[in-house]
């Protein structure tokens, strides 16, 4: 994807859109109701409750119980928030490249929802680049 500007909200989750549809079985049928949210920046209120003041530090969440906790009623959707402006200024900062940035921060938040390893998430983003 070539940008003339900044990327878009749009284009960042069409970025993260596109690595979802990578992912093998299992993890593919487990996100596939997981919610996707691409902002700006993470709300104030989360930051202060995660004791962050740099807003620029925070690129990603997950939010909602792991995938092998039983849902209850009541229970908010799984969700993965990405936050473009923090993930530009690291794409900027480590001439990384902007789709395997987004990729590293989807799979690193969908970690959180299966309690993945670090060892786990690297060969799961091993398997986007094949």
């Amino acid at each position: 994807m070539k940008f003339g500007s900044a990327p878009s909200l749009d284009d960042i989750e069409l970025m993260a859109r596109a690595a979802l549809d990578k992912l093998p079985e299992p993890f593919a049928g487990y996100l596939k109701d997981v919610i996707l949210i691409v902002e700006d920046f993470a709300p104030d209120d989360l930051l202060a409750d995660m004791g962050i003041d740099d807003p620029f530090e925070l690129t990603g969440l997950y939010s909602g119980r792991p995938a092998e906790t039983e849902a209850m009623t009541g229970d908010l959707p799984a969700m993965i928030h990405l936050f473009r402006r923090p993930i530009l200024e690291e794409w900027i900062e480590t001439g990384v490249d902007l789709n395997h940035l987004v990729s590293h921060v989807l799979i690193h938040e969908a970690g959180h929802h299966f309690g993945l390893s670090d060892d786990d998430m690297e060969w799961l983003e091993a398997t986007l680049k094949s």
